[in-house]
């Protein structure tokens, strides 16, 4: 029989990559975790993680019971809000959303949503995508706004995810130049390689590895000045002059002293979606479905709210 308390050790150790790093996690030695990690590979009897010098990387059997591990404690955490909620006075509901899309997207969908449903005890949690899937799966968030970069999307059918994910569509990424820059009156859209010699701003620090992908496809290596956590504060940058910015369409303000201009494919985008956990049940589940259907057909309709 798998340890279950085993279990949650080795999934700590895949996160953090070390022994050392998830002892601090867990509040207890490295002699422990290691102690842990070995009394689990003897009652399976095979490794589990492979040790070197630069930390731990897991073995293919590691793998498979760190994934198991994941689903039970996206189990655990399930059953924990479904007790929690039997025993509360109101339905609660936990929206996870990141900034840009919460600022855009959502306001339509919810005010139909409050309007329809007062008694809900309605709850808005900011938090990029890599902090509200996770929500979803272990049951802190009911439902995520969240997007993906480049490759595959966070859940497909049939996968060990835990999360059912609907696409809303694409959010192209643009550049935002002065009024006074030379390509701000350009109609066609801008190549990276014309722009290599250009000072970017980035408004959030993973636009940097996704523009170097898109640079590097044209063979130009771009001068990054400044890398932001606020699409505002970015585009007030390149109001100031600081240099060009890269900024999701959703996250653009409407400034009339900047130009916003595309670029040419391939180009860099966000591809939007709504995550629901795949176990989900109750009330508050069939709440979220329905908001989640409520947000998808008003971005079908075009209902987006206004910018600036």
């Amino acid at each position: 029989m798998i340890d279950v308390q085993r279990l949650a050790v080795l999934r700590e150790v895949a996160r953090r990559g070390s022994f050392n790093q998830a002892a601090l996690a867990l509040r207890c030695t490295p002699s422990a975790v290691s102690q842990q990690v070995a009394a689990l590979e003897r009652s399976l009897g095979a490794p589990v993680v492979e040790r070197s010098t630069r930390g731990v990387t897991l073995t293919d059997a590691g793998r498979l019971l760190v994934e198991a591990a994941e689903a039970i404690a996206a189990e655990l955490a399930d059953t924990q809000q479904r007790v929690t909620r039997l025993t509360a006075e109101r339905t609660a509901l936990t929206v996870a959303t990141f900034a840009s899309g919460g600022r855009r997207l959502l306001p339509g969908a919810l005010a139909a949503f409050v309007a329809a449903h007062p008694e809900v005890e309605l709850t808005i949690l900011e938090a990029e995508p890599e902090e509200s899937l996770p929500a979803v799966r272990e049951g802190r968030a009911d439902l995520a706004l969240a997007y993906h970069l480049d490759g595959p999307p966070p859940a497909r059918p049939g996968d060990r995810s835990g999360l059912d994910w609907t696409p809303l569509g694409e959010d192209p990424l643009r550049v935002v130049l002065p009024n006074g820059h030379p390509a701000a009156g350009r109609a066609e859209p801008l190549h990276l390689a014309e722009l290599a010699d250009q000072r970017w701003i980035l408004g959030c620090h993973k636009s940097a590895g996704q523009l170097a992908r898109h640079g590097a496809l044209v063979g130009v290596e771009l001068r990054i000045s400044c890398t932001a956590t606020d699409y505002a504060f970015a585009q007030a940058l390149v109001g100031a002059g600081v240099g060009i910015a890269l900024i999701p369409e959703i996250g653009l303000t409407g400034d009339p002293e900047l130009a916003v201009r595309p670029l040419a494919e391939p180009a860099p985008r966000r591809h939007l979606g709504l995550a629901l956990a795949r176990r989900r049940r109750g009330r508050a589940a069939r709440l979220a479905e329905e908001l989640a259907n409520g947000l998808a057909i008003g971005l079908e309709n075009g209902l987006v709210s206004d910018l600036g």
